[in-house]
């Protein structure tokens, strides 16, 4: 199972970075989790450089995508060869985004005719694509989930560990993750954001 987080130039490090570590509390020899970039080392909007761990490519055939967002989103979109490199296809994988995240699948045309979530800064870009922006932190149609908000990170990990490997998996990461002394509530308070938004039978991709 591979999951690939997108992580281009200018990248925020609270998106990739938290999704990154929660999705690796799965502990299961198949599982792996990816930064993905098109270049070898990508610099954050606050200077922290980390090498890519996948391509563009693989992340295009992996089960579950996040799309991370950063400050230099708008830039990214504006690149018809970089956007050329993200096949995505939402009848097979998971694909989830982040704040201006959003914004590009939107522009991939994967969000038509479904609301999104992004951050307070790409709301006005991501409606521009035609996208009914809701206010709350995460949603969910099918296999396609946008959340808006840095510190929402932890819900789009929890639901791709319950799509792919169930609830008690999802539960079991969070509650690693949580405050000591706020578990049970940081728990309780995260799923009670994607549950409703989980098939009734959580099948793998």
């Amino acid at each position: 199972m591979h999951i690939a987080i997108l992580t281009f130039e200018g990248y925020n490090e609270l998106d990739s970075l938290i999704a990154l570590g929660v999705l690796n509390r799965v502990k299961k020899q198949d599982w792996r989790v990816s930064i993905a970039s098109p270049t070898a080392r990508v610099k954050s909007m606050n200077g922290v450089v980390i090498e890519s761990q996948a391509t563009l490519q693989e992340a295009s055939a992996a089960d579950a995508v996040i799309v991370g967002s950063g400050m230099l989103t708008r830039d990214v979109v504006a690149d018809a060869a970089l956007m050329a490199q993200l096949q995505f296809d939402p009848s097979k994988q998971l694909l989830g985004a982040q704040c201006s995240g959003t914004l590009i699948l939107a522009k991939l045309g994967l969000l038509d005719g479904v609301p999104a979530c992004t951050d307070l800064t790409t709301k006005p870009w991501v409606q521009e694509a035609g996208i009914d922006v809701l206010n709350q932190p995460f949603f969910a149609r099918g296999n396609v989930a946008t959340v808006g908000g840095c510190l929402a990170s932890h819900y789009l990990a929890a639901w791709i560990i319950a799509r792919l490997e169930g609830i008690d998996a999802a539960q079991s990461a969070l509650h690693y993750v949580a405050p000591v002394g706020e578990k049970e509530e940081y728990v309780s308070r995260a799923m009670g954001h994607i549950t409703s938004f989980l098939n009734e039978k959580l099948a793998t991709i």
